[in-house]
């Protein structure tokens, strides 16, 4: 078996970061990556990631750049604009946001005022830090107005509740779109209410984007939507950066257009720069090239059908052995699990224990927690990075028993000594595919 570092190590001078290096390499092999936003990428889009795109500065758009020397970064990005736009059926598309984050910032600035509303999930519901939670800087910018599930048993979203506060606030956006809600969302309903109250409809969806690449899930610019945003990691299997896509034509983003959305696509490109950031990073839209091309490509559609099998097939097997699952269920990649109801613990303690026997996934709030964020009631995990590796249905029951042992067995070091040792071993017949 090939290890992607090992030219690198052997000709680094320093040792300090050739053994971080070394080590993380050898946790992500004999673990297994269960958190529902990383993936792992191929040799090619590490290759781009590392090429020499990294020294060139690339202020601007392709063919307005402030810098020369912009013959190769212009085809580049040029490249990757095209590639994204036909996989999302978008018209218009900015790959230059540094990640989900900063494309979710630009797209709040690009049609919003300050003190402006937006109407997005709840962060305990399933929303994401930049759907305006408490404290963060664009919470102080705009006013954020939350909607959540009627029904946490189901997770059907309370469209009634969504259309009366969008009705009561005005908000100039309404935001589909969460970081932890393990089911698909009505996109007509809220394409239906925007219109009605004369937002614009933007899809967040960093987490299932390669689901709706490989058209497992609905796309939001089929059911009216202006927006999508997007991280080009997670499902989409590409570097760690972001996309914003529209629908219309883009004119000069060096002028500044009135708010119409006709001129949606230039508001978003200003907003990206220079607006919250400067000069791209072509290294990384490079790699989100190649990632593009990845995603565009038969077998891909196969991986995305696979992470949704496997994903049922964990659900099932968790249930089975006394999980509580938020929804009872998926319709994702994801699945979030109370296991305060199920076993008497916090998510923290079952995320520590879970670590120390190789299987990573994340602590994570639940529907109106009454635990704080650190020491939340549940837990988050999903499939895409261990169907990236090649497991299948068949693994799920194996990877549910051993989340079981090792949370009862969480105080018998010897057990959880004896269960890393397992998992290792299982998790090494599964290369990282920057191994071919």
């Amino acid at each position: 078996m090939k290890k992607i570092d090992d030219a690198v190590l052997s000709s680094m001078h320093d040792t300090q970061v050739a053994e971080l290096i070394h080590a993380e390499e050898q946790r992500q092999r004999t673990g297994l990556e269960l958190i529902p936003s990383e993936n792992y990428v191929s040799r090619e889009v590490l290759t781009a990631m590392g090429s020499v795109f990294t020294n060139k500065y690339s202020e601007g758009y392709v063919k307005k750049r402030y810098y020369g020397g912009q013959e190769n970064t212009d085809k580049l990005e040029q490249l990757a604009i095209d590639r994204v736009k036909a996989l999302f059926d978008a018209d218009h598309a900015n790959v230059q946001p540094l990640s989900g984050a900063q494309a979710n910032e630009a797209a709040e600035h690009a049609w919003m005022e300050p003190g402006d509303t937006i109407l997005g999930m709840d962060l305990s519901h399933g929303g994401h830090l930049t759907h305006g939670r408490p404290g963060t800087v664009l919470a102080k910018i705009f006013n954020f107005v939350r909607y959540g599930m009627k029904d946490v048993e189901t997770g059907e979203i309370d469209y009634d509740q969504l259309r009366a506060l969008a009705k009561e606030h005005k908000p100039k956006i309404i935001l589909a779109g969460y970081s932890s809600y393990p089911r698909e969302l009505d996109y007509d309903k809220f394409a239906a209410i925007a219109e009605e109250v004369g937002a614009v409809a933007w899809a967040d969806i960093a987490h299932i984007a390669g689901l709706v690449a490989a058209k497992k899930l609905e796309n939001p610019f089929h059911h009216g939507f202006h927006m999508v945003t997007s991280t080009t990691h997670k499902t989409l299997r590409g570097p760690r950066g972001g996309i914003i896509l529209t629908k219309g034509v883009a004119g000069n983003p060096l002028r500044k257009p009135e708010k119409t959305i006709e001129n949606l696509p230039t508001l978003v490109d200003r907003a990206v720069f220079p607006g919250i950031q400067g000069g791209p990073h072509m290294h990384v839209i490079a790699a989100k090239a190649v990632a593009f091309y990845e995603a565009a490509r038969p077998e891909f559609a196969g991986y995305a059908q696979q992470v949704l099998d496997n994903a049922q097939a964990l659900a099932t097997a968790l249930m089975k052995r006394g999980f509580k699952l938020i929804t009872n269920g998926t319709d994702n990649h994801l699945v979030l699990v109370d296991v305060m109801t199920s076993f008497g613990i916090h998510g923290g303690e079952a995320e520590a224990v879970l670590d120390r026997i190789g299987l990573t996934l994340n602590k994570n709030v639940i529907p109106d927690d009454p635990l704080p964020p650190f020491q939340p009631s549940g837990i988050r995990l999903g499939t895409p990075a261990i169907t990236t590796r090649g497991l299948k249905d068949e693994h799920m029951e194996q990877i549910a028993a051993w989340m079981l042992k090792g949370i009862t067995a969480r105080q018998d070091e010897k057990e959880l000594i004896r269960l890393q040792k397992e998992i290792a071993d299982f998790a090494e017949q599964f290369p990282l595919p920057s191994d071919s």
